[in-house]
Formats: C-alpha cells, structure tokens, sequence
C-alpha cells in the first residue's frame, strides 16, 4: 500500500481549475519534490491532501485511507506544514509541543521524551524554554517542522518548507531536511526553487497549470536533459564584432554577452555536442579560459517542458 495515492484530482474553482486530471503515486520512503512555478496548483493539492480543501472530483488516499471519506482517520499518520505557520507567542517550543500531545492523546512522559527528540531534530533545543514571540521566520518554521513530526507520522507534507526565509534560514531548513529524510519518513514537498528539490529530493514531479508534466527519479530526470546553458569565458574583450561571429556557429541560441570577456548560449546535446561546441570557439580563434555548463540542470528540462506544454 503506497502512503499517498493521487487519482484524476480536479479543483474548479468557478471555471478555474487549479488542479486539472492530476494523477500521482509516492512510494514509501521516498522524498518527492512536488515542483512547479507559483500558480501552478501546487498549494490547492496540498489543501486537498490535509482537508483544508474539498476536491470537485478525483479521489487522494493516504496509507489507504480516503482522505474526503475518513478525514480524521487518514490525518492521524500525517505530519504536515502548510502555508506560514502561526503560534501563540507567550508560549514556547516546549509548551507548544506539550499542548499538541495532549490534543493528541499522549502520555505526559510521552510528550516530555518526544519533545526532546523533535526539538533535537530541528536543532531548537536551546530555545526550547524561550517565548516564540521573539524568534525569527526561520526558528518558527522550524518549530512547525517539530509540530508536525510530534506524534510520529508515517507520512509529512510540506508545502514550500523555505519560502520567505533568508539565505540561512533556508539553509538552516533544507540541513532539517535532509535529517528528516533519514528518519525514513515518506515525505512529500511543494517548492518553486529547482535547486532545492534537486539538493534534498531523491524523486520529483513536475507541475503546470494543474496538470503533471513528469515524475520520476531526480537523476532519471536530470539525465534525459537535453538542453544545456554554456557560459563562456575569454581572454579576448567580447564585443558586438565577436558577437556575431560566435551566433553564425551551428547550434549557437540564445546568446548573450556576460560581462566584458564573457557570453552564455543555450546549446541542445550532451557532452559531444559540447566538445564540438569548444573546438568550433577556438575553430574561430577565440582564446577560451574557461568553458562550463550554467545554472541547474533541472531548470533547463523544466523550461523546456513547459514550453513544450503550451
């Protein structure tokens, strides 16, 4: 039985379907990235997933269990954040995670020994006793994360874990994550950053206007990637006059200047492709220092998909 099974969801919202025939399954264990631009219908699928939101039709099960038909029951092995979390801010870590146990039926020394643990796992065991009123946007998702682990899910949706933090406070974040993911957790996470979902996922779907491009392994993904950026460096000034001498190459698009001895290119192949790129560069006497792929992997076979989809 996979923890979470996704079948032809639709959500119309008066005309507007925000999930249009998604289909999806996520296997035990796995990390998936549940990846695609903002307004892609990534969010109302979560809402859908943690009954926040009711779908037109389709049906989403979790470990088995109808999450429209048995709400309460299919929600008691799930951990989930969803959108930005909110927290009394007299209380802290502690008396937040006591409160949640107690809603949930566990044992005072339940609570007390798990409050550790989660709180260990997030790395907030020294502000553990502190109120959440003074803490950052990144300490409180990490209390969130903590929240949802509490009762020790099978399952944790996370729906883009990292948005709207600082430069540390998601590096702070994804480190959490990649603990999560050896707890052996089946977790399923929305983001719009490529690099991320490439950093911390092991599988990823890919989502458009409601509708699934592709799922799959992230490698299997990145190795069908067929369109590369290439960004160049010189030791000669790259001027107009070079310019239009490099874009005359066969399978030179896209190009552009990048500083003064610099240019990026969009180049369709793989590694052969780019061996015959470098030779035709100094084939035009172009002094090349440097010669590299640009950007994430990722993003190019995402573009291009999307490209492809409309």
């Amino acid at each position: 039985m996979e923890p979470i099974v996704i079948t032809d969801l639709v959500k119309d919202f008066g005309g507007f379907k925000a999930v249009d025939g998604l289909s999806l399954t996520v296997r035990s264990g796995t990390f998936l990235g549940f990846l695609g631009p903002n307004g892609a219908g990534k969010t109302t699928t979560i809402k859908i997933l943690t009954n926040m939101l009711r779908a037109t039709s389709g049906s989403a099960y979790l470990n088995g269990i109808d999450v429209v038909k048995d709400p309460k029951a299919a929600m008691a092995t799930l951990g989930a954040v969803v959108e930005t979390p909110e927290f009394y801010p007299y209380l802290t870590p502690n008396e937040t995670l006591a409160y949640l146990g107690e809603l949930r039926g566990m044992s005072d020394r339940d609570v007390r020994d798990r409050s550790a643990e989660v709180l260990e796992t997030v790395k907030m065991t020294e502000w553990a006793d502190q109120r959440i009123g003074k803490f950052s946007k990144g300490m409180k998702q990490r209390v969130a994360i903590a929240q949802a682990i509490m009762h020790r899910p099978s399952v944790i949706i996370l729906d883009e874990p990292t948005s709207g933090l600082d430069p540390r406070g998601m590096a702070e974040v994804r480190e959490i994550l990649n603990e999560l993911k050896k707890e052996q957790y089946t977790i399923f996470m929305s983001s719009h950053l490529l690099n991320e979902v490439q950093e911390v996922c092991d599988e990823v779907a890919l989502i458009d206007r409601g509708k699934l491009l592709r799922s799959g392994p992230v490698s299997d993904l990145l190795g069908s990637v067929n369109v590369h950026r290439m960004e160049v460096r010189s030791l000669q000034k790259i001027d107009g006059a070079w310019l239009n001498k490099i874009s005359q190459l066969d399978g030179v698009e896209e190009l552009r200047a990048s500083g003064p001895t610099g240019f990026v290119f969009t180049l369709t192949g793989r590694e052969q492709e780019q061996a015959r790129m470098l030779r035709s560069l100094q084939g035009i006497g172009l002094d090349v220092a440097s010669f590299k792929e640009s950007g994430v992997a990722l993003e190019n076979l995402y573009l291009s998909m999307i490209k492809e989809s409309r």
